[in-house]
C-alpha cells in the first residue's frame, strides 16, 4: 500500500475553474499570487497543489476541497488500464503514469476512447455469435442500455444533485406531517394525485409494484417487506412529481438509445425513492454519528441493509461529502447486478470477479457481516464488507432469490468505520491481495488464479505441479 501524504494533482479541475470564468492563465495566476509558469505546470499535472494555492482557490472561488483526493480521473485511469490489457493492444505498451496523465489532462478524450472501445467490444461480441443475422449488426455498435446508464452514474460519482435535493425537500414535508412514513406517503399519494394503495398477491412474488394509471390505484405486493413497499411508494411519487426534472436530466445525458433513456428514467425514480427514505443531510449526519454501522442505521430509518449500503455509496454532495464507498450486488451465479462507486475500486466489466474477494463468501455465512482488509495491485488498501440477503418468497413453489452485497472504502477512512475498530490496518501483511478479474490481475503469486493474465507470458514446468498449473513469466 502507498503510505504517507498524498500529493494532490487537480489540473483538469483548475483548468475548468479558469475556463468557466473566461480567464487567461496570467489572470488566474495573479489571483492566486503565483507565477504563470507555475500555474501552467499545475494545469498539466506537472506540479501538485500547495497549501497556499488551495487556500487561495477557496478564498477567491469558493473552491470545493472535498473531491480533491479522489476525483473522476482516478477511476478513468483504472478503466483505461483494463481496456489496454486487451490483446488487441498487445503491441502498444502504455505506462501507468501515462494513463494517469491522460485521465487528468485530457479527461474528455479519455472518455471518448473508453466509449470507442465499448463500441468495439460490443461489435466483436456480436460478430462472434454464429447465429447472428446481418440486420442485427447495426444495433450492436451502440452501447448496451444498462452499461450506458451505469457509466453515466459512475461519471457522476453516483450522486445527482438536483434529484437528491428535490427528494430531501419532499422528505422534509412528509416528516413535518407528524405521521409514520407509510401513512404519510399513502396520504400524500391520495391527496395530491388521487392514488390509493392496495396490497395484493397478484402475480405471486414477481410483481412488486403495479400502477393502474386509469384507475389511479397502486398495487403493492403483500409478500414485500414494509421497507420495500415504502420504497415503491416513493418511487411512484418520483415518477408523478419529478417528470420535468427527469426529462431535463435525460436530455442533458444524451443517451444513444431510447432504451437507455428509459432505463435511466427508472434509475432516477429509484434514486429519488432512496433519497426520500434516507434524506441526505439527516442520513449523512446519522451515518457519521453511528460510524457507518449498517444495522444501527437500518433500525433508525426503518430501511433494509441493502438500502442503507446503497445510500452510503451516494453521499457525494459538494461541501457535505461522506466517506467515498463502493457498492455492489452479486447474484449466486457471480453476476454483478448493481454496482456504484465513488472510489478507484476496479469492477470487472467482462468475466468473473476475484474469488478472494469476500463478497463471494457471504452466501455461506447467513446474516453475518464479513470484514476483509484487501489490497489491489495498484497498492490501494480497502476495508471490504459483505453480507447476504434473500428476497422474500410469496409461496412454497417460488424459488427464493439470494444476493450478496459488498460495501467498501479505502482504508484511509477506517477510523470513521466501526467495523475496523479491532482490525490492524497498519500491518500490510493483514491485507489480502485481490484483483478485478484473473484476465487483468497483476498479482503473480495467487493459488486462486483460474486463467493467465492477458499481458504476461506463461511457462509450464512438466516436472512439478502446484495449485495453479502454470507460472507467470
Amino acid at each position: 500500500m502507498a503510505e504517507g501524504t498524498k500529493k494532490i494533482f487537480a489540473g483538469a479541475r483548475i483548468r475548468n475553474v479558469r475556463l468557466e470564468r473566461g480567464m487567461t492563465q496570467a489572470e488566474l495566476a495573479r489571483k492566486l499570487s503565483i507565477s504563470t509558469s507555475y500555474l501552467n505546470q499545475i494545469e498539466n499535472n506537472q506540479r501538485s497543489l500547495s497549501a497556499a494555492v488551495i487556500l487561495s482557490l477557496v478564498d477567491e472561488f469558493d473552491f470545493d476541497l472535498s473531491g480533491l483526493l479522489m476525483d473522476g480521473s482516478g477511476k478513468v485511469s483504472v478503466e483505461l488500464q483494463e481496456v489496454l490489457n486487451d490483446p488487441v493492444f498487445a503491441e502498444n505498451k502504455v505506462l501507468n503514469q501515462e494513463l494517469k496523465a491522460a485521465a487528468n489532462t485530457a479527461p474528455n478524450l479519455a472518455e471518448a476512447f473508453l466509449h470507442l472501445y465499448k463500441v468495439f467490444q460490443n461489435t466483436r461480441m456480436q460478430l462472434g455469435r454464429l447465429d447472428t443475422s446481418l440486420p442485427g449488426l447495426e444495433a450492436s455498435i451502440t452501447p448496451q442500455p444498462y452499461e450506458e446508464v451505469r457509466d453515466y452514474f459512475h461519471r457522476h460519482d453516483n450522486y445527482i444533485d438536483e434529484l437528491d435535493r428535490a427528494a430531501e425537500a419532499f422528505s422534509g414535508r412528509l416528516t413535518g406531517a407528524g405521521q409514520g412514513p407509510l401513512d404519510a406517503l399513502a396520504q400524500h399519494l391520495e391527496k395530491a394525485h388521487g392514488v390509493t394503495i392496495s396490497l395484493t398477491d397478484d402475480g405471486g412474488g414477481n410483481v412488486i409494484r403495479r400502477f393502474d394509471e386509469r384507475g389511479r390505484r397502486l398495487y403493492l405486493s403483500q409478500a414485500s417487506s414494509p421497507a420495500t413497499n415504502l420504497f415503491q411508494m416513493a418511487y411512484q411519487v418520483g415518477l408523478l412529481e419529478q417528470k420535468r426534472l427527469m426529462e431535463t436530466l435525460l436530455d442533458q445525458a444524451g443517451f444513444h438509445t431510447s432504451s437507455a433513456r428509459e432505463v435511466c428514467r427508472m434509475t432516477f425514480a429509484n434514486y429519488f425513492a432512496g433519497a426520500v427514505l434516507l434524506p441526505y443531510a439527516r442520513f449523512a449526519d446519522a451515518a457519521r454519528e453511528a460510524r457507518h454501522d449498517i444495522d444501527r442505521l437500518a433500525l433508525r430509518f426503518g430501511a433494509s441493509r441493502e438500502q442503507i449500503a446503497h445510500r452510503l455509496s451516494m453521499l457525494q454532495r459538494p461541501g457535505h461529502k461522506g466517506v467515498p464507498f463502493f457498492f455492489v450486488r452479486v447474484d449466486r451465479a457471480g453476476t454483478v447486478t448493481k454496482r456504484h462507486s465513488a472510489t478507484a475500486f476496479q469492477f470487472t466489466r467482462f468475466g468473473a470477479s476475484c474469488p478472494r474477494w469476500n463478497v463471494h463468501q457471504a452466501f455461506a455465512t447467513g446474516q453475518e457481516i464479513l470484514r476483509q482488509l484487501a489490497v489491489t495491485s495498484d497498492g490501494i488498501g480497502y476495508l471490504c464488507l459483505a453480507f447476504s440477503k434473500a428476497e422474500r418468497r410469496a409461496s412454497f413453489d417460488e424459488r427464493a432469490r439470494y444476493y450478496a452485497i459488498g460495501l467498501g472504502c479505502e482504508v484511509a477512512h477506517a477510523d470513521q468505520i466501526v467495523y475496523a475498530d479491532d482490525l490492524d490496518t497498519k500491518r500490510t501483511t493483514r491485507f489480502e491481495p485481490i484483483g478485478a478479474s484473473c484476465r487483468i490481475c497483476e498479482w503473480r503469486e495467487c493459488s486462486h488464479r483460474s486463467i493467465p493474465p492477458l499481458t504476461h507470458r506463461i511457462s509450464i514446468n512438466h516436472n512439478a505441479r502446484q495449485a495453479v498449473p502454470f507460472e507467470i513469466e
